[in-house]
């Protein structure tokens, strides 16, 4: 399930084929727009430069931080005091709605800017954690990806970001490597490919 901090964390893009290539898609102008209309939220596109250096250093250490979670570390002070910085960079409006039961309360952004998206992402991030989703971070198992997911699954065992892709090839390649290795045991051994 993709979830607002990660789909932000995932900006920064590795081929899972294994061609080596990767991209930065923060300052897209197009990824810009998809990331913003996917969430509900609002700011001028294209970014300016500080702008995408601001959120290129909030992904560089959400990043660093979903990792160590996802090596089963856990939060510590420094950590939620990372996340607050960043959630003070916006400001949103409390606001009861629905009916009946089915009244909740809704947190809506004031700020159509980065900052506040930055805020938004940190906010998430934070939800994900309280909501017990420390044990659920994940990094994909194929090297190549370096996919961020949540893990939804009930024994919280998922290995790839996608089962269909990452499962996939990475299968095939554990296949190949024991026929390999079958028919030509020496080569393996001598570490030679």
């Amino acid at each position: 399930m993709e979830r607002l901090w990660s789909d932000f964390l995932n900006s920064e893009w590795h081929d899972w084929r294994g061609s080596g290539k990767s991209g930065d898609r923060l300052g897209q102008d197009k990824w810009q727009e998809y990331f913003l209309g996917s969430w509900g939220l609002k700011a001028t596109v294209p970014a300016d430069e500080d702008e995408i250096l601001h959120m290129r250093k909030f992904r560089k250490q959400l990043h660093e931080l979903a990792s160590r979670l996802a090596d089963d570390s856990q939060m510590n002070t420094e950590d939620w005091a990372l996340l607050n910085e960043y959630m003070k960079l916006g400001v949103v409006r409390r606001q009861f709605a629905g009916e009946g039961e089915g009244i909740e309360l809704k947190l809506t952004p004031i700020n159509d800017d980065w900052k506040q998206v930055l805020a938004e992402i940190a906010a998430s991030f934070g939800q994900t954690l309280l909501e017990g989703g420390d044990g659920r971070i994940r990094i994909c198992d194929n090297p190549d990806c370096r996919w961020v997911f949540y893990d939804d699954t009930r024994n919280r065992t998922k290995k790839y970001c996608d089962d269909k892709t990452c499962g996939n090839l990475m299968k095939v390649r554990r296949f190949r490597a024991r026929k390999k290795a079958e028919h030509d045991p020496d080569e393996m051994e001598n570490g030679s490919s």
